[in-house]
């Protein structure tokens, strides 16, 4: 089949206006949120339905062409990008945007894999529940790309990622087959759980197109607070005096080093760190049923306690809703702040909780020795412990060397990230970025189990290929 002619049906599939094929249309699809990606490709397409999802592919296989889904295009490792060859079809799910159902009794919400993740969040709320998926990207990723890439954000330390979100997803598979998981069951122990095959799979095995994620009841009071500490030692610590006062009151606990904040106040408007001369800083939230005062009290007495006993060097307590949304800027702004300033070497990684403290001691002096003046932007979510932690030089000037330099700077990162028992993926996912990264520290049997499941569920090999493996 000719490019033409695979155009042409795709178009009577979606609609014309839903087939994208001029370079100023197609363009903004095909370079990543942080312009680290280019690509090309035949055409976008926009399908409305999975039904239509579902022609898509089998026109696409029909074709030998390959697939790259994209949704909110926020993707940090390239996932959503095609590569250069001009080959692929690019298929955006965001026109599949429907709130297809909220079951209050059965604490669930079902939505199409285009919905923006605030629209979902607000959905939730309208409705007396929260759907507690949170991260900076919230006002533009889309759930299918959340689930995509097993997204985590700031409250996983409470709800879990997206893996533990969901209870059903509606799939179309490599050859245009639609499987319909979309169950509302915490309890289904009938053979294999398919969906888990999906969730975290970058679009490689197929496309998810709608999916039944958990409510949880809407807290009625949060306490939110901002402490200075002298180490990431000191974090861990404090996280576990934090858990055995509040248990699973204790919705978020994250990390931010001076420099990150640093760059905050350097970039974002209006942006004010209330604590300075720290070296590490963490925000804490709580939250739960009553009312904020007394959570307030609770949290406010537990910190005094630790001010005495050398826990924390100093902290301030939000006293409303907007001193609260002030600091969870600072927080969420750290990566917008890292584009505005320029190219960096980044790294998304877990380690147990209890090692994170070792990690960036040493790691970091390793850094520092193989290249002196390099400036390390770290932070993340201490509760569970994952670390976005990023290199680069001060002057921007001198960035374009250093980035050149990722192999070995990943090296010293990624080498110690897996002696530790790590991963060097928490919640970004492999994309482009950690494709032969992957491939140095999963085991053979592994990375042959993968591409055993790749192989059954996607036999041409065109769904998103290059990405993962």
């Amino acid at each position: 089949m000719t490019d033409e002619n695979l155009i042409d049906t795709l178009a009577a599939i979606v609609g014309p206006g839903n087939v994208l094929t001029a370079d100023g249309d197609v363009a903004p699809y095909l370079i990543d949120w942080r312009g680290r990606y280019r690509g090309a490709a035949r055409c976008v397409v926009r399908p409305g339905s999975t039904a239509e999802v579902s022609a898509v592919v089998r026109a696409c296989a029909a074709a030998g062409a390959p697939i790259v889904p994209q949704g909110g295009n926020t993707s940090h490792c390239g996932a959503g990008i095609p590569d250069l060859t001009g080959r692929a079809v690019l298929v955006c799910l965001s026109r599949m945007n429907a709130i297809r159902a909220i079951d209050t009794a059965n604490g669930t919400i079902t939505v199409e894999a285009g919905c923006v993740l605030q629209v979902v969040q607000e959905a939730a709320s309208a409705a007396g529940r929260l759907f507690p998926l949170s991260l900076a990207a919230e006002g533009s990723c889309q759930i299918g790309g959340n689930l995509a890439t097993n997204a985590g954000g700031v409250q996983v330390l409470r709800y879990g990622n997206a893996r533990e979100l969901t209870l059903g997803l509606e799939v179309v598979l490599a050859g245009g087959e639609v499987w319909d998981g979309l169950r509302g069951l915490r309890k289904d122990n009938t053979g294999y759980d398919l969906k888990q095959l999906f969730i975290g799979s970058e679009g490689t095995l197929g496309i998810i197109t709608a999916a039944v994620l958990k409510l949880f009841p809407l807290p009625r009071a949060t306490a939110t607070a901002w402490l200075a500490i002298a180490s990431a030692h000191a974090a861990v610590r404090l996280l576990g005096e934090l858990q055995a006062a509040f248990g699973t009151a204790l919705t978020a606990c994250e990390l931010v080093s001076d420099i990150s904040l640093g760059l905050v106040e350097k970039h974002i408007r209006g942006a004010q760190t209330p604590l300075s001369g720290s070296p590490w800083h963490l925000l804490v939230e709580l939250s739960g049923p009553g009312d904020d005062d007394a959570l307030r009290a609770s949290l406010e007495g537990f910190l005094e306690g630790a001010l005495e006993g050398g826990g924390i060097t100093d902290g301030v307590v939000a006293q409303s809703g907007e001193q609260a949304e002030r600091l969870w800027t600072l927080r969420e702004s750290v990566s917008e702040a890292q584009k505005i300033e320029g190219v960096s070497i980044k790294h998304d990684i877990s380690l147990p909780v209890s090692r994170l403290g070792e990690f960036l001691d040493q790691a970091g002096a390793a850094l520092r020795a193989a290249y002196p003046g390099i400036r390390i932007v770290a932070f993340g979510h201490v509760g569970d412990g994952n670390l976005h932690y990023n290199q680069s030089k001060p002057e921007a000037g001198e960035n374009a060397a250093f980035i050149a330099a990722q192999p070995q700077v990943n090296r010293i990162v990624h080498d110690l990230v897996h002696a530790l028992g790590g991963s060097i993926s928490a919640e970004h996912g492999i994309g482009q970025l950690k494709r032969e990264e992957l491939r140095r520290y999963k085991s053979a049997i592994e990375l042959e189990l993968m591409r055993a499941v790749k192989q059954a569920l996607d036999p041409q090999g065109i769904m998103n290929p290059g990405k993962v493996l």
